[in-house]
């Protein structure tokens, strides 16, 4: 970005101020509302650079209203907007589209939880509801700034999406150390019988895992895949893992791979020992006779035995959320296909 130019969440707070909520002062003076940048987008997480200014960025918002005054209020907008905003266009067309228009994206609350979400979670979300869940669904909601909530129904759904509930939490914990399990000890295998390729693969599997591990423990919801690295880095817990998590996906060596995975592992562990969720003094163990690590097995009973409800209790070991069932894009965008899965 130029110097002084402003990032996309600055130049969303100053068209808001100065441009949208004197509109609505204006032409709706009684209509309740909500304004903030929610939904999709780096400048939603502030990670905006220069680069981002090439597709779908400039003058963005997202409004809410009732339901019965979101199609007046688009068309009054369509209407009533200028065509800039110091400098930038208030109508364009996002990638793929050909027809410019303008981009304060008018719902009601409950229109973009049910299209973020697929459900409220002021209501009581049941078990499935969390676990369709992905890390990224949640941030969309959550992640961007509201700057204004006479309602207050927004402020209380990103409340209600703080965190997993504890039994909930337990579980998905369980399940990456459940992953991580099954595949460390083929890392070395694969590596043994000169697939080392196969073993760089899982290797970079685990990382991923691994990274996973510290935003559930540091009760942070990850981000997609661009940006999954960038605030990882950002964990309390990261500078203890990253050399690492470094040398398990750079070296030649299948035993220091090993050994790195297993390092990166014990700092999570102490984390999670501090939290009270485990009290397993090493992270690893060997792997019956052969020269293999994986993690021992007290942990994931001892995260699965503080479960208390029995819903969560009998759901299928290891399977987790979605974001851990898969890494389908076409699932993990679609709401209804993250419900589908997890049902």
């Amino acid at each position: 970005m130029k110097e002084n130019e402003p990032t996309g969440l600055e130049l969303a707070r100053l068209y808001a101020d100065e441009v949208v909520v004197p509109l609505l002062a204006e032409h709706h003076p009684r209509l309740p509302f909500a304004i903030g940048r929610l939904g999709s987008g780096s400048d939603v997480l502030g990670l905006d650079d220069a680069m981002s200014r090439d597709h779908d960025w400039g003058l963005r918002l997202s409004l809410f209203v009732r339901a019965d005054a979101v199609t007046v209020v688009d068309a009054d907008l369509a209407r009533l907007l200028p065509e800039s905003f110091r400098g930038y266009p208030t109508r364009f067309a996002f990638s793929g589209q050909s027809t410019p228009r303008h981009h304060v994206e008018v719902s009601s609350v409950d229109g973009f939880l049910d299209a973020r979400l697929g459900f409220d979670p002021r209501a009581e979300p049941t078990v499935a509801d969390w676990l369709s869940l992905s890390g990224q669904s949640v941030l969309e909601v959550t992640a961007g700034p509201v700057f204004s909530d006479a309602p207050g129904d927004l402020t209380a759904a990103r409340r209600a999406l703080a965190w997993y509930p504890d039994d909930v939490w337990r579980y998905v914990l369980a399940a990456d150390w459940v992953r991580i399990e099954q595949e460390l000890p083929l890392m070395a295998r694969a590596a043994d019988v000169g697939d080392d390729l196969g073993s760089r693969l899982i290797a970079a599997r685990l990382a991923h895992t691994i990274m996973h591990l510290g935003f559930l423990l540091e009760r942070r919801w990850p981000p997609y895949a661009k940006w999954f690295g960038t605030l990882f880095a950002r964990l309390a817990v990261a500078s203890e893992m990253r050399p690492a998590l470094d040398r398990a996906l750079t070296t030649d060596d299948a035993r220091e791979r090993q050994q790195s995975i297993a390092d990166a592992l014990e700092p999570l562990l102490r984390l999670q020992n501090d939290l009270g969720l485990t009290s397993t003094p090493a992270a690893t163990i060997a792997f019956w006779d052969r020269p293999y690590l994986h993690p021992d097995p007290g942990i994931v009973s001892s995260l699965t035995a503080g479960i208390g409800d029995p819903v969560v209790r009998d759901l299928p070991r290891g399977r987790g959320s979605i974001e851990q069932r898969t890494d389908n894009v076409d699932v993990l965008v679609d709401p209804r296909a993250r419900r589908a899965a997890v049902s």
